[in-house]
């Protein structure tokens, strides 16, 4: 009897120990070639190289790998255009185009007459293999979102430019498989066209819409992330249908999704890590497996077509990268990060070897000989590792480069951000808020705190407070940020923050906005007036009416001499960084002065926010501004404590202005830091003096006008 089936057949086909094999490799991998300085990307394709039909033949590269590599390359080009700094890339998107215009004409030139003088193929088969050349794949993109630099300029334009090059590769693909399968037409180019472009402006239009529908209405994780997978497949099913490859209908559903899923959220952690964890190698082991080493170095013109391919396709991205630093006075590093980018051959290029391969000619051979498919994949292995490399290198340089703290940034108090909660309907708006003007450069940064008074000490508050903190610490662990959580007895819960904030070095806190409960009860509770008696930091008091990611404009009310206060740069960076993170247009609503000084700070240091400013000269009345903020806007109101620089008396009508206009909008009220202790009362001997009116001032107005009238 045996008691072990122990007989073993290679290729593995039992779907078990296929997934398991692939999961080492995935583990195994990257810790191997750590040791010895190779780029993760390159280990993924030589262990499919290793464990394929053509090397030990351990797995077949069945229909798991054609799945799984699909959605790997979706993923790819999905995460580029979802990870692109959509204003950094309006703003260099005549570079963009550049880019991809050089890295289609040169290979594509220099590989038509290669092709035909070197290689001596005929005129098609030589057009169709140089638009290889000219296509590429952001396969070292993972590393470029490792390095925490996606958002750099260089990034944006080398992955503009995949949109122009793939595109343009693509459509002379379409082109050519419709000439052998008879649908050349005198429409044919023009209905390519035609179906290409209103597919392109009918996602434009619908999935932004039902996008914000969706993510108002559903906050479950597993939801979001099927729904946002779903429209990837659904722009790249599309695609397909109309005669174009699915990867740009990706890319597109990326750029589109950009401003409603920020790089700082939770679903944007979910989509990174399924992909690298998963598809993505998926798609690279997928990738060796097809090279046949035997085949490529075993005699005939392989080897030769194969080097002509590398050297052609090398070479013109390398003039494409360094055209466009010059002609845009780029710098060095910025050329090796987009010659790094744009120089894999994988996706557009296994898509147009395979579609020449199954073309069969009148006389019985392919247009795209066995040399050339095994050629392709050697091109792909040796573009992937030139391309991982370059990037990686690049990518370290600039992250230490970004790394050296500014000068001006040596002096300031390390950010601190606290979060109070207790009312668990306003704890993910909170907790988002935080994670969205925090500095990104800064690690634990984040406080969460739950305070339970003394008079009213239970288990049952105790336990429900440390509920409270597990969802916050949940939140910003999907974010891949650590939270430190607090709880603590106090006498009342204005005590125990500004105790806490003491103790603790904080430079912000975030509240939610008091819900009144009776009539004779103040707009703001006396929660925050307690707080801005205690604390002189900057305090944010919140509402949210709708997910924070699916804010389309932020509305800023500035008072007069506000560019006085000492928390001035402070916020005036939170919401511009906010902006960025967001996608969405930051419209600051001040006076002439105060106008031209917040211009001057933003486009000295923080230019790449899309911003708009507006006269608002009755600052008093902010009925002006029901006209400007819609329902899908947020409305943050900058405020002052009492015996501030900016302080005015028409702050008192401020409550009863936000609760009858604005009670269907979100908003802000900010109070910004003030120098010194803080105190009620201002004093004579307080310098800052006080911009209030006074009773006296008011009557002598009165009588200034009164006679003057009379005159």
């Amino acid at each position: 009897m045996d008691w072990l089936d122990l007989s073993l057949e290679l290729p593995v086909t039992d779907p078990t120990w296929i997934f398991l094999l692939v999961l080492l490799i995935i583990l195994f991998a990257p810790l191997l070639l750590n040791k010895l300085r190779i780029p993760h990307i390159i280990g993924m394709i030589l262990a499919g190289l290793a464990i394929g039909e053509h090397g030990f033949n351990i797995l077949a590269r069945d229909s798991s790998f054609e799945l799984f590599g699909k959605v790997g390359v979706y993923y790819i080009m999905f995460l580029a255009g979802l990870e692109m700094n959509m204003a950094d890339f309006k703003k260099n998107r005549g570079k963009a185009v550049v880019l991809g215009l050089l890295a289609f004409i040169i290979p594509i030139s220099i590989g038509l007459v290669t092709n035909v003088m070197l290689l001596k193929y005929s005129l098609i088969t030589s057009v169709l293999l140089a638009s290889m050349y000219a296509s590429h794949t952001l396969v070292a993109y993972p590393i470029v979102i490792r390095y925490g630099i996606s958002r750099q300029r260089s990034v944006s334009i080398a992955v503009g430019g995949t949109a122009v090059t793939d595109t343009l590769t693509l459509l002379v693909l379409a082109v050519i498989s419709g000439v052998f399968k008879g649908e050349t037409g005198g429409l044919f180019w023009l209905w390519l066209i035609v179906r290409f472009v209103v597919l392109g402006i009918v996602l434009t239009y619908a999935i932004p819409r039902i996008g914000r529908w969706f993510f108002r209405r559903y906050d479950d994780a597993v939801m979001q992330y099927i729904f946002v997978l779903a429209l990837v497949f659904l722009g790249a099913g599309l695609m397909e249908l109309i005669g174009m490859e699915g990867i740009l209908g990706a890319f597109l559903v990326g750029l589109l999704l950009n401003r409603l899923i920020p790089h700082v959220s939770p679903l944007m952690s979910h989509l990174e890590f399924v992909g690298n964890a998963l598809f993505i190698p998926y798609f690279l082991i997928g990738v060796g497996m097809l090279i046949d080493v035997h085949v490529i170095f075993g005699g005939g013109d392989a080897l030769k077509v194969a080097g002509v391919m590398i050297v052609v396709a090398l070479a013109g991205k390398w003039i494409a990268s360094w055209l466009t630093q010059k002609i845009y006075r780029m710098s060095v590093l910025e050329r090796e990060l987009m010659f790094g980018l744009s120089n894999a051959q994988a996706a557009a290029t296994l898509a147009a070897v395979l579609v020449g391969y199954q073309i069969i000619l009148p006389d019985g051979s392919r247009l795209l000989n066995e040399d050339v498919l095994n050629g392709t994949v050697l091109l792909i292995l040796v573009t992937c590792v030139v391309s991982s490399f370059t990037t990686e290198r690049a990518a370290r340089r600039m992250a230490m480069d970004e790394a050296v703290p500014e000068e001006e940034d040596r002096s300031r108090m390390p950010e601190k951000i606290l979060i109070p909660i207790a009312n668990p309907a306003t704890i993910d708006y909170l907790m988002n808020l935080a994670l969205v003007i925090r500095d990104p450069k800064q690690k634990d940064n984040l406080v969460a705190l739950n305070v339970i008074n003394d008079h009213t000490s239970s288990d049952r508050l105790e336990q429900q407070g440390k509920r409270h903190l597990e969802r916050a610490a949940k939140i910003t662990a999907s974010a891949g940020v650590q939270l430190s959580c607090i709880s603590r007895y106090d006498l009342n819960i204005a005590a125990g923050i500004t105790h806490t904030a003491r103790e603790n070095n904080v430079t912000d806190v975030i509240i939610g906005l008091h819900y009144k409960v009776n009539i004779v009860d103040s707009f703001f509770g006396m929660l925050t007036e307690s707080l801005l008696k205690g604390l002189h930091r900057e305090v944010m008091v919140a509402r949210f009416l709708i997910p924070i990611n699916t804010l389309r404009r932020i509305i800023i009310a500035v008072p007069p001499k506000a560019e006085y206060e000492a928390g001035f740069y402070k916020w005036v960076e939170h919401f511009c960084r906010m902006g960025s993170t967001l996608g969405c247009r930051v419209h600051f609503f001040s006076n002439e002065r105060t106008g031209n000084y917040l211009q001057a700070l933003v486009r000295k240091k923080y230019s790449s926010t899309l911003t708009e400013f507006s006269r608002l000269d009755d600052w008093g009345d902010l009925l002006l501004l029901t006209g400007q903020v819609n329902y899908d806007h947020l409305l943050v109101v900058i405020s002052a404590r009492r015996g501030s620089i900016s302080y005015d008396s028409s702050f008192e009508k401020l409550p009863g202005q936000l609760g009858k206009y604005f009670t269907n909008n979100s908003l802000i009220v900010l109070y910004p830091d003030q120098l010194g202790d803080p105190q009620e009362v201002v004093s004579f001997s307080n310098p800052q003096g006080s911009n209030e009116s006074q009773h006296y001032e008011k009557v002598g107005r009165w009588f200034y006008k009164w006679f003057k009238k009379e005159s």
